[in-house]
């Protein structure tokens, strides 16, 4: 399996998701969705196979294939390392969401424009974590201000189980011979 080379600037935040803490309560999502008008950008999924949960968030990557594919500059990273849409410049032409190795972003049919995660900016600044991490009873998403706080081994564990994963989905996803 080829695996998507995601990087994250040392300065942007993240959410770090830990897959074996997440027991599918989906109180990230309910959070996220309160946040946000009734829209969750947080998705939990089941995997049958694996008998275990998995959160899905945009990771905000640094070299954000969204960023710069996108035309019209609507997708940008903020000042504060989050990888935004902006709503007023989107024209929905959905090449972000084709780019991204995660299939985050998605077309909004009422408001024809593409949507994702924006990391609960508006809480960020003012100093409080993403509604998700806040809300997550089992530490399974963590909120990392700056990708930099983590140390080289933790991020190379991370790193690790996320190919594992990927790996261990595609085998599984392969149809039976």
């Amino acid at each position: 399996m080829a695996t998507p080379s995601v990087q994250v600037a040392a300065e942007a935040p993240t959410i770090v998701v830990d897959p074996r803490l997440c027991i599918g309560c989906k109180a990230c999502e309910v959070a996220c969705e309160r946040e946000h008008g009734g829209r969750s950008y947080m998705d939990v999924y089941f995997v049958e196979r694996l008998k275990s949960f998995i959160p899905l968030n945009c990771r905000h990557c640094a070299k954000a294939p969204c960023v710069t594919v996108c035309p019209v500059d609507a997708c940008k990273r903020t000042a504060e390392g989050v990888v935004y849409i902006d709503p007023m410049l989107c024209i929905g032409c959905r090449l972000c969401g084709i780019v991204c190795p995660f299939g985050v972003p998605e077309y909004d049919p009422q408001r024809k424009i593409m949507v994702k995660c924006d990391l609960c900016l508006h809480r960020i600044r003012e100093g409080e974590e993403p509604a998700c991490a806040a809300t997550c009873p089992t530490e399974a998403l963590k909120y990392v201000p700056s990708y930099a706080l983590l140390t080289v081994s933790r991020r190379e564990e991370s790193a690790e189980k996320l190919i594992r994963a990927a790996q261990e989905m595609e085998e599984l996803l392969k149809p039976a011979p």
